[in-house]
């Protein structure tokens, strides 16, 4: 028995003792990292970085972050490095940190994670607690980020009422400002067949403004009836993305619309000089051209009115727009309860923001294997890897919008839920690990119908 009472003793001494030393890396390296910060000058900020960079949120959830001085030892390492492939699959935060050194406005989606977190205490986890006591948050910690959390939210979320000030899910703004002229010329575009190789596709073919922005097929078809690999994602409210298409290849409107027009399956134009040769030749296009731009027609010119029409297609004042803007009537019951299931279920954790949506990638599958139980995986499942060939990249996509939604099947990437209860039931299980009830899921179904929004005074249908 001494024997034994003495390994115990030992074994105490020996894991308090390594206690001991990673908690005195820990601090050394975050001191470090504060020291070396340069915060904007706001004590809610300057508090609530201190917090998140204290107890070692970085390790996990940033890209080359700067690692413990056990990191490399036997089976730490291993256990680190699925640690860090977990945290950086479900939340990147480097651009969080980021912000509070230059200012940058933090993302609805990002607030909405870290708030999740703190409600349901799921981090840190416990097996990195067991190591690293400092790390887990006090309460007055906790007041700390939440008090930022509000400071950040209340800063941008002005058109909300009161009640709903502090939501993840904002109204949609109806005011933007752009070039009228450029608009104009943009709509025009647009809609003309001209910008594709043999005058029979234009931009508007797969992303109709009469049917929800999008064509309403599995995935598009392109010049001489090709059939491209992806679904159509729906061109309103994409001035909310953070990039566009689905794997964020075109870092802004302009970039994405230079896309199409060169794909042999989409448009197929051989160049943009074959566009610029069509449009040369109607004169009214080319007076039109020379009014707003010192050189003519030109590709980079094209785009860039089409970017500036694009920026108008916004979908303000749908039901729930009015409901957040304190219309209590504006929903009925089952919806209100579809918005509470919503929230529930964490989906406004991703499909936050005025769009509900296009701020973050996420993987598809956090929670079960969506690619493996659909089968048939081709290179475009890959995701945003295909772009950054990140390995925690890999089957993220941006996340959609959720404006308009009932107006948008089928839905996903790769069009495969047919109707907005099958999305409803696949998302639940694919990224929240849950099975929901028939009634659940005609609920939230209920509630996201009550997104749809308005065209130039119109209602979309």
């Amino acid at each position: 028995m001494k024997k034994i009472g003495l390994v115990v003793g030992l074994g105490v001494v020996a894991y308090l003792g390594t206690v001991y030393i990673v908690d005195s890396s820990d601090e050394a390296l975050s001191q470090r990292k504060l020291a070396q910060a340069q915060i904007k000058d706001d004590p809610i900020s300057s508090a609530a970085f201190k917090v998140l960079t204290e107890n070692g949120c970085g390790y996990c959830h940033t890209e080359n972050s700067e690692m413990p001085f056990y990191a490399n030892f036997p089976i730490a390492k291993q256990i680190m490095q699925k640690d860090v492939e977990s945290g950086l699959r479900h939340f990147q935060f480097d651009d969080v940190l980021n912000s509070f050194q230059v200012g940058n406005e933090v993302s609805d989606v990002a607030l909405a994670k870290i708030s999740g977190v703190l409600n349901d205490e799921s981090m840190p986890p416990k097996a990195y607690l067991s190591m690293h006591w400092r790390s887990s948050l006090s309460n007055e910690e906790k007041h700390t980020l939440r008090a930022w959390i509000k400071q950040e939210q209340k800063n941008k979320h002005s058109l909300a009422s009161s009640e709903y000030k502090y939501e993840a899910v904002q109204p949609i703004n109806a005011h933007v400002t752009v070039d009228e002229q450029k608009v104009a010329l943009g709509d025009a575009l647009y809609h003309d067949k001209r910008l594709s190789g043999d005058n029979t596709v234009a931009c508007s073919s797969c992303h109709s403004l009469s049917t929800g922005g999008v064509d309403r097929l599995t995935t598009s078809t392109g010049i001489n009836g090709s059939k491209g690999p992806i679904n159509a994602p729906t061109v309103f409210n994409s001035s909310y993305n953070i990039h566009q298409f689905w794997d964020g290849r075109a870092n802004d409107l302009q970039e994405q619309a230079g896309g199409p027009p060169m794909n042999p399956i989409e448009m197929g134009s051989a160049s943009w000089e074959q566009i610029t040769g069509k449009l040369e030749l109607d004169e009214e296009m080319k007076a039109t051209f020379a009014k707003i731009y010192s050189d003519g027609i030109t590709g980079e010119n094209i785009t860039d009115a089409i970017a500036e029409f694009e920026k108008t297609l916004i979908t303000p004042n749908s039901r729930f727009d009015q409901f957040l803007k304190g219309d209590a009537l504006a929903l009925n019951e089952q919806e209100q309860h579809g918005y509470e299931l919503f929230k529930q279920n964490k989906c406004s954790t991703c499909h936050a923001g005025q769009a509900m949506g296009g701020q973050t990638f996420e993987v598809m599958g956090l929670k079960a294997d969506y690619f493996g139980e659909r089968g048939n995986v081709s290179e475009v499942d890959n995701g945003r890897f295909n772009v950054t060939s990140k390995a925690h990249d890999m089957n993220r996509f941006k996340v959609p919008t959720l404006r308009n939604i009932a107006l948008t099947a089928p839905y996903f990437h790769d069009g495969s839920a047919e109707t907005l209860d099958d999305a409803v039931a696949a998302m639940a299980q694919y990224q929240v690990g849950v099975t929901l009830s028939k009634s659940e899921v005609e609920d939230i179904s209920a509630y996201l119908k009550t997104l749809t929004g308005e065209y130039k005074g119109e209602m979309l249908n």
